[in-house]
């Protein structure tokens, strides 16, 4: 039996292990077959999602993966391991007895294996499993949640363990968004009159919100925490949700238009970033700095940047230590 016995699982959303369409079909599988994640009918929508959407959005997927691929792998997953590695690291320095290990809701590293082996295998009898979602959401937490649910179902013996729901009103996340995005204004300057803050969210359907989903109400709570601690005025900040698809009516205002209407209300320069991911990924690095950047630029505004998220930084490290270490 190890005698280190308490365990901290970072779990993120996933990543195709390639950049090929050959890689991204299975992930796509996994990620848009999860009940959480779309909400209707499991025949239609798997005869949709064989015939339509996976012959046809893996080839695509993979080209958006391929520009933003990384030397050493998905950004998600490269950023998501360096986390971890400092957060040991920092567990070490201070002498606690805790293992920190990753794992990935949707492909690999598995979360029902690595939650599993780290119990059975490794001895851990204590788990701390964070979900680096700072808002909770049904489509993702609780989806974890499920998969632990899962585990443990397969486990003679169960580890004690603790999820931790989410972490959007905590001080220390608001303070480690606003000091990433005051030492962005230290180098590109604080923003002018004809400026504003963007901080977009991933979207989800209003109906998720509708039936119950915290998710709307936290992302709003996050983004006047981060405003407060910036000190701006409200009127500088703008927020918006992104990745939208389908008919269905999802969270509003939506990142497109509202990048168009402050491009034609005579906003210059947009400072954009994502408080709802802790690691830059496709959704962030694609969609949200280049594609929305491109949309701003076309429709007259002048300048446009992205700022990452916090990744592996210090703050990163210091924010996820201090929120686990609660719990160990």
């Amino acid at each position: 039996m190890n005698k280190t016995k308490t365990a901290v699982l970072l779990i993120n959303l996933g990543s195709p292990s390639a950049p090929t369409a050959q890689a991204v079909r299975p992930y796509l599988r996994q990620f848009l077959s999860d009940r959480r994640v779309v909400e209707v009918n499991p025949i239609l929508w798997n005869l949709i999602l064989r015939l339509a959407i996976l012959p046809f959005r893996s080839p695509v997927s993979a080209k958006r993966y391929e520009s933003v691929w990384l030397p050493e792998g998905s950004p998600l997953i490269v950023y998501t391991e360096r986390l971890a590695k400092k957060l040991q690291k920092a567990f070490d320095e201070e002498g606690s007895a805790v293992k920190v290990a990753f794992a990935m809701r949707y492909g690999e590293p598995d979360q029902d294996r690595i939650f599993r082996e780290l119990h059975e295998k490794e001895g851990f009898d204590n788990i701390v499993v964070l979900p680096l979602y700072p808002q909770y959401s049904a489509t993702t937490t609780a989806s974890v949640a499920d998969i632990l649910g899962a585990s443990l179902a397969k486990m003679r013996s169960q580890p004690h363990w603790h999820l931790i729901r989410d972490y959007h009103d905590n001080p220390e996340y608001a303070r480690a968004i606003a000091a990433s995005i005051k030492a962005h204004w230290k180098t590109k300057g604080e923003l002018g009159e004809k400026d504003r803050l963007v901080l977009s969210f991933h979207g989800m359907p209003k109906r998720y919100c509708d039936l119950g989903d915290p998710y709307d109400r936290q992302v709003r709570k996050s983004a006047q925490m981060i405003i407060d601690e910036l000190g701006i005025a409200p009127e500088e900040a703008v927020i918006a949700y992104q990745s939208r698809f389908g008919k269905e009516e999802w969270l509003q205002p939506y990142l497109t238009p509202q990048l168009e209407r402050l491009a034609a209300e005579g906003v210059e320069r947009v400072d954009i970033l994502c408080p709802g991911f802790s690691i830059d990924c496709l959704e962030t690095l694609e969609e949200v700095s280049d594609e929305a950047r491109q949309t701003f630029l076309s429709k007259g505004g002048k300048e446009y940047n992205y700022i990452e998220c916090l990744n592996d930084s210090s703050d990163a490290v210091s924010l996820i230590k201090n929120l686990v270490s609660k719990h160990l």
